[in-house]
């Protein structure tokens, strides 16, 4: 399977005068439980590109380690800032060639690739929004190109639901009419039957049913745990596996017969290829504020579609994350799109307009680039950190 190239936007010189980073940060009265760890704080790292009247804004994945917003500030700082200021925003490409070949090194020879990622992440989104509101065009339009009729809805699945509270959240997924919801897994054989029984009873017959272990378990208790999940009705798991190994997954797919979802935790277009292709990989999942930001989900976006692969584009971050995800979904034509519905006000209070969900279906901003403003009233009481940096 191999993607077809990604146009440049059109436009013309977008030098970027300046670069702004700041983290925005709201406990949680509960934490969220993932079987690796909780999440005690919403966190987000927004990166916002001036060119001339022109601001592009974009998001870089930091919900954890707890300390992963510092590492990135400084990756930003120290990293990003000096290879961005002064040149062509419009370069979206090139400018994510002169980052890869000069970031990515490091982050090898750091043993820590993913970090470098997520910053050039928030790069790549906030170009792409600069792109276009530069063009007057919202971001699905300028991805699916001249011949594109992208939807202004995408539909969507709700996750963020369980180990606690499966009842509550899985019955207010079902009123906002979600056709399917996930469930978090990964606490044990006994409590993750209960969630999905608890879950398919709150949300009723008609409600698809999906899971994600977060890479809890060994191949082989894997392969008894996808069993189970799938005599219970589970459509498909995600990341069943400790360390995401292709091969794991293939093995655990063959004997289970389970459709599998992988792609938050996965780097380079090359690796998205061979998981994508594989028949043990029923959806492929890019994240825009992870794992190379719009340009890779849309290059994982397209070769999907022409592979015959779900695209499926994860999302468990703030709003403009989200909205990034919604505009790709579009652009190419998505199975699904995650939605987290538990609290988060810096997916719902973050930006404006907020994310609007009807029957299941997830809003597509019509404004140019992302559609999205950050709300300064909402923040100006969250943010954690704040720098900026001007081209002399």
């Amino acid at each position: 399977m191999t993607a077809p190239p990604i146009d440049e936007p059109p436009a013309g010189k977008l030098p970027i005068d300046e670069i702004r980073v700041r983290v925005f940060e709201v406990p949680l009265r509960e934490p969220v439980r993932m079987s690796f760890a909780a999440l005690a704080r919403r966190r987000a790292c927004v990166i916002e590109i001036r060119s001339g009247d022109l601001v592009g804004v974009g998001e870089s994945w930091v919900n954890h380690p707890a300390w992963a917003w510092r590492e990135r500030v400084a990756t930003f700082a120290e990293g990003v800032v000096p290879l961005l200021l002064g040149a062509d925003a419009a370069g979206i490409g090139e400018l994510r060639r002169v980052l890869s070949r000069r970031l990515l090194p490091l982050g090898r020879q750091w043993g820590a690739p993913g970090p470098v990622w997520q910053a050039i992440s928030g790069v790549d989104m906030a170009l792409w929004d600069l792109a276009g509101k530069a063009a007057g065009r919202p971001l699905a339009d300028l991805l699916a190109g001249p011949s594109g009729a992208p939807s202004r809805t995408v539909p969507a699945y709700a996750s963020g639901i369980g180990p606690d509270r499966v009842e509550e959240l899985a019955e207010r997924a079902a009123a906002r009419g979600f056709r399917a919801l996930k469930v978090k897994i990964g606490f044990g054989a006994e409590r993750d039957a209960a969630i999905v029984r608890a879950a398919r009873a709150a949300a009723g017959d008609g409600v698809a049913l999906f899971a994600d272990a977060n890479q809890a378990w060994p191949v082989e208790e894997a392969v008894r745990r996808c069993a189970a999940l799938r005599d219970q009705g589970v459509q498909w798991c995600e990341e069943p596996v400790d360390g995401n190994a292709l091969a794991d997954l293939e093995r655990v797919h063959a004997e289970t017969g389970l459709p599998l979802a992988t792609g938050e935790n996965v780097y380079t277009l090359d690796a998205f290829t061979r998981y994508a292709s594989s028949p043990a990989v029923a959806l492929i999942q890019p994240d825009a504020a992870k794992n190379g930001g719009v340009t890779t989900a849309l290059e994982v976006g397209r070769a999907a579609a022409a592979g015959g692969t779900g695209f499926s584009p994860h999302c468990y971050s703030g709003a403009l994350g989200l909205t990034a995800s919604a505009h790709v979904a579009a652009a190419v034509g998505a199975t699904w799109v995650e939605l987290d519905v538990r609290d988060d006000p810096l997916r719902t209070r973050l930006a404006a307009p907020p994310p609007e969900v009807s029957d299941g279906l997830l809003r597509v901003p019509s404004g140019p680039g992302l559609g999205l403003a950050i709300d300064e009233e909402q923040v100006a009481d969250h943010t954690v950190h704040s720098a900026r940096w001007t081209a002399t």
